[in-house]
């Protein structure tokens, strides 16, 4: 069946790769080029802190054995907070909130000793996956010192080029529109309500580098302090990726291995119909 799908897969390659470079494909390009601001970002000098988490779980005969952590970390890898969790059983909440919390806890404990501070993934997600009551608590810790910057390394939002009815994200269209550093102009969305405004910009910090996605609260942003936002990023990244974040991830990511020494340590391993920790 599988070598089926291949061979088809190799005979209709260009006709499905076409699909993305449709009729309006050279119109998108042309937009996605006049909103690009082309800027070479210079090295400032700042203390930059990033965050993550992670979770993981198994289960086995009816119980779950569960973990939860996330890092705040400098880019130098001094740790500012290092949160975690873990249990048998079932959480009263689920350990993907549980995890939103920490995150939270990690900002709040890190906005007052670093001048900016880098959460990994989208602000979107908060807003749309989020209690209540955490966005709430999340909302007050970002705007305390306003130095709170969401940064991805992909993004699936179509909304900028909906209007030319856009097949693939908007990060496509500049990664074939540009390749300078620079940024694109703003982008604010205000579905969320006026004291949830999202205000997003597309981001390449030296020639050729792939492009990161920043998300920042509320719509007061000129370019200047955009630009400056770039200098700030620029001496505290690697490969156009702030470093600070690419040492949270390590330092908090829960592997399938983790997990299962943590199973091991508890003598579950060795339980009758136990079941093996996936990586």
């Amino acid at each position: 069946m599988l070598n089926s799908v291949f061979k088809d897969a190799i005979k209709r390659r260009e006709k499905t790769l076409e699909i993305l470079k449709g009729p309006k494909f050279e119109q998108i390009k042309e937009e996605a080029k006049s909103n690009w601001i082309e800027y070479r970002p210079n090295k400032d000098e700042v203390v930059v802190a990033g965050i993550d988490s992670s979770f993981n779980c198994t289960k086995f005969q009816g119980a779950e054995m569960w973990v939860v952590t996330a890092v705040s970390i400098k880019s130098n890898g001094e740790i500012i907070s290092d949160l975690h969790d873990f249990g048998l059983g079932y959480t009263e909440s689920d350990i993907s909130s549980m995890a939103s919390k920490m995150e939270i806890q990690a900002c709040e404990q890190s906005a007052d000793v670093v001048d900016l501070v880098l959460m990994d993934g989208s602000l979107y997600s908060q807003f749309m996956t989020r209690q209540v009551s955490l966005i709430g608590s999340f909302l007050k810790v970002m705007k305390k010192n306003n130095n709170v910057v969401f940064i991805s390394k992909t993004s699936n939002t179509r909304a900028q080029f909906e209007k030319f009815d856009s097949i693939a994200g908007d990060i496509f269209y500049y990664n074939h529109a540009t390749n300078t550093p620079g940024f694109s102009k703003l982008f604010k969305d205000t579905k969320y309500g006026k004291d949830k405004i999202i205000s997003s910009t597309f981001v390449r910090l030296s020639d050729s580098l792939p492009l990161i996605k920043i998300e920042l609260l509320d719509e007061n942003y000129s370019e200047e302090e955009i630009k400056t936002l770039l200098n700030r990023l620029y001496k505290n990244s690697v490969g156009g990726y702030p470093y600070a974040l690419k040492l949270a991830h390590n330092n908090c990511k829960i592997s399938g291995r983790d997990l299962a020494k943590l199973v091991s340590l508890h003598g579950l391993s060795t339980e009758i119909g136990s079941r093996e920790v996936l990586g």
